[in-house]
């Protein structure tokens, strides 16, 4: 009996400890301090646009009504450059009409100051065949060759104009009638006594018009 008296304050002992224990393991874990998350991205300041000086925005008012005055003469440019190139394609094809014209009239006479329809003089089949294809030319060769635009002969095309000159003077015209085996070839009234016909340019001094 005394040795369980002397055992009973060790065992209360032992009991306050497991007591303990047991309340310490089933009390809930301290809730973790909540995190409060930090924006590393700071909003911009409103961009703020400093106000043009009465210089600079005068300056930028010549700038624009340059560039718009550039954009009228080029459109100015531009439209009547298709004008030209209509009127090229246009006149082009009244030339090729024309030699046409002047190919219906092969094996008719030259005589002298004649312009047809049967019967021609150099710058008279010129003249006959343009106006029939709605083009006018002046009556004399060298008139003819004043009223065109001289091209290099690079550029001549079927239905353009070929004058012969010597010294300076235009004596003698016809129609271009291209070229075959590196000759160039004229349509003419050639001389009396020959009729309307188509040769190989025959001299070295020759140039093309046209009025394309």
């Amino acid at each position: 009996m005394s040795n369980l008296s002397s055992l009973r304050p060790a065992l209360r002992a032992l009991l306050t400890v497991l007591t303990v224990s047991v309340a310490t393991l089933s009390l809930p874990a301290a809730a973790a301090p909540a995190t409060v998350p930090v924006s590393s991205t700071v909003a911009p300041a409103a961009a703020e646009t400093a106000p043009l000086t009465p210089e600079a925005a005068a300056r930028a008012a010549r700038l624009e009504r340059r560039r718009a005055a550039r954009e009228r003469r080029h459109a100015v440019r531009e439209r009547r450059h298709q004008r030209r190139l209509h009127r090229a394609a246009v006149v082009g094809r009244k030339e090729l009409r024309a030699f046409a014209v002047a190919v219906d009239q092969k094996g008719d006479p030259y005589v002298w100051g004649a312009t047809g329809p049967d019967a021609f003089d150099c710058s008279g089949l010129t003249s006959y065949a343009y106006k029939r294809a709605g083009l006018s030319l002046p009556r004399t060769a060298a008139a003819q060759s004043g009223a065109v635009r001289h091209i290099p002969r690079s550029q001549l095309r079927r239905g353009d104009l070929v004058f012969f000159s010597d010294g300076g003077h235009v004596y003698h015209v016809g129609l271009y009638a291209g070229r075959h085996g590196g000759t160039d070839y004229v349509l003419h009234a050639p001389r009396p006594g020959q009729g309307v016909q188509t040769v190989p340019i025959w001299t070295g001094s020759w140039f093309g018009g046209t009025l394309r």
